[in-house]
């Protein structure tokens, strides 16, 4: 996202822990246009000044995924939820948010229904209802957006293998199998250059969008764990996938997604669930380990 902000003109401010050692941004250290803070966004004292210079607040600090949010429920609980509260006290009401939340905050969908802006949520995670929190605190104060991320999928700087096409596709490379639990858990996908498109689309289209919420995901891509590894057996077709009668997934949620909404706002995702896997495939025969993942 922070080479699409720079290429689009603005200047961009980075704050991070750095907690993953990570080294994304190396390559936008040389511009102009670009500064980084190491610090933490629950910290007033770090955040006011910062936030006291944007015009837009992108919070993208969070604690992602159930297992890890399980792991430390304080840090979760004060990163997720309470430092983006914090964020809608402090900032004017001038300020723009634009906010990403999870559709996993629908939970459990009824078979057969897409889940639209309008379906009750239903988080069944720590993280799913933090990141729910989060969101209602934004789009109570006003002059923000919300964008419901479906799950991330696709090569980046600072990617997570453990994510569940990411994962897939590097058990299919590296070991030729994966132990599928709930094989018929549905989820909806986006690549995520298309995530980074999304927000520059929320910037861009910020009055016509404001103060409501937009699922983002790829519409022909609502599919169960067995549909999935079928794509991906395509591309490696020695794929073996293994259904296990006992275990269960952690994180329990099962829902199919509608787009239409961001869709009608003019936005349109550019890489398939195809082009992803190909990019993947690529990608792992570089990658050795996952040092890239939460989990």
């Amino acid at each position: 996202m922070v080479p699409c902000l720079l290429n689009a003109g603005h200047r961009v401010t980075v704050l991070d822990t750095f907690m993953y050692r990570q080294a994304a941004l190396l390559d936008v250290c040389s511009h102009p246009r670009f500064s980084v803070v190491r610090g933490d966004a629950r910290d007033e004292r770090v955040i006011e000044p910062l936030a006291r210079e944007a015009d837009i607040v992108i919070p993208l600090a969070a604690l992602v995924g159930a297992p890890l949010c399980d792991r430390d429920a304080i840090g979760t609980a004060s990163t997720n939820r309470d430092a983006v509260v914090m964020l809608t006290r402090i900032l004017s009401p001038a300020q723009r948010i634009v906010i990403p939340n999870t559709n996993s905050g629908y939970g459990i969908g009824k078979p057969g229904v897409p889940c639209t802006e309008d379906s009750p949520l239903n988080p069944i995670s720590l993280y799913g209802r933090t990141k729910v929190e989060a969101e209602k605190a934004v789009l109570e104060r006003g002059n923000s957006i919300s964008l419901r991320l479906a799950t991330v999928f696709g090569m980046a700087p600072r990617m997570r293998i453990d994510l569940l096409v990411n994962e897939f596709v590097y058990r299919a490379v590296k070991d030729r199998v994966v132990v599928l639990f709930e094989a018929d858990f549905t989820r909806n996908y986006i690549h995520i250059r298309d995530v980074a498109r999304a927000f520059m689309h929320a910037i861009d289209s910020f009055e016509a969008m404001k103060d409501q919420c937009y699922n983002v995901g790829l519409s022909d891509a609502n599919l169960t764990k067995r549909q999935l590894c079928a794509v991906i057996q395509k591309y490696v077709p020695n794929f073996l996938t293994l259904e296990a009668p006992l275990g269960e997934d952690p994180d329990k949620r099962d829902y199919i997604v509608s787009n239409e909404k961001i869709e009608r706002t003019g936005f349109k995702p550019a890489h398939s669930l195809d082009d992803g896997i190909q990019e993947l495939i690529k990608g792992y025969t570089m990658l050795t380990n996952t040092c890239y993942g939460n989990v």
